[in-house]
């Protein structure tokens, strides 16, 4: 019994120290975000950071080395989780308007928030002095949800649904149908986020004209 307690302890113990640190490094990352959202990246100081997350500055420093590290993990890392959920497509499903009108409102409502706006904003801002940043985030956003739109459409061009044609190309071309300028006027300040009813229309005018493109009774 005494030998089976300490193998359990053996096997647990890591788990709980490997949730300790996740859990930290969340608590980090979340300082960080309020930190940059306030000053940008220019203004950030691990310091303030430290002081917002509610650590030490050695704490800090144990999980990232530099400011430069943390930014490019909190942009990277808020981006690939919003792709990896956003872009979660069957490709067995058949009812490929149903699946780009859900898709088309989930992307649109996902990119008018606000903190998306801010993090987009200090990417651009950042990346002029660091251009990994800008290459990172779009690898792990634009480029993940181009990469699982195209794996889509490609299942139903093969099922003859869509029509033959360059899916990554048709990706990009439906998501820039739904946002068509909504994105630059929200960068700019030039504009109110979209309401539901723009949404919609938005949404439905990019199923219609994709399909004029790229639907099987299309004029090649």
């Amino acid at each position: 019994m005494a030998g089976a307690a300490t193998q359990e302890r053996g096997q647990t113990a890591p788990q709980a120290a490997s949730s300790g640190e996740s859990d930290k490094r969340r608590q980090i990352l979340e300082g960080a975000r309020q930190v940059f959202m306030a000053s940008g990246f220019d203004g950030a100081s691990m310091g303030e950071i430290a002081k917002t997350a509610n650590v030490s500055k050695g704490t800090l420093y144990v999980y990232f080395d530099s400011k430069e590290a943390l930014f490019e993990a909190l942009t990277t890392e808020a981006k690939a989780g919003l792709a990896e959920n956003l872009f979660r497509l069957d490709a067995d499903d058949p009812d490929v308007r149903t699946v780009l009108t859900r898709l088309g409102t989930s992307y649109l409502t996902m990119m008018a928030r606000p903190e998306h706006v801010s993090i987009i904003r200090m990417v651009i801002g950042a990346c002029e002095k660091f251009p990994r940043f800008g290459q990172a985030f779009y690898e792990a956003g634009p480029a993940c949800g181009v990469g699982r739109l195209k794996a889509y459409l490609d299942a139903q061009v093969s099922a003859g649904r869509l029509r033959t044609g360059d899916t990554d190309l048709a990706a990009k071309h439906f998501l820039q149908l739904c946002q068509a300028g909504m994105l630059t006027r929200l960068l700019f300040n030039a504009g109110a986020a979209p309401d539901e009813a723009e949404i919609r229309h938005r949404v439905a005018e990019a199923v219609r004209v994709f399909y004029a493109g790229y639907g099987p009774s299309a004029v090649a």
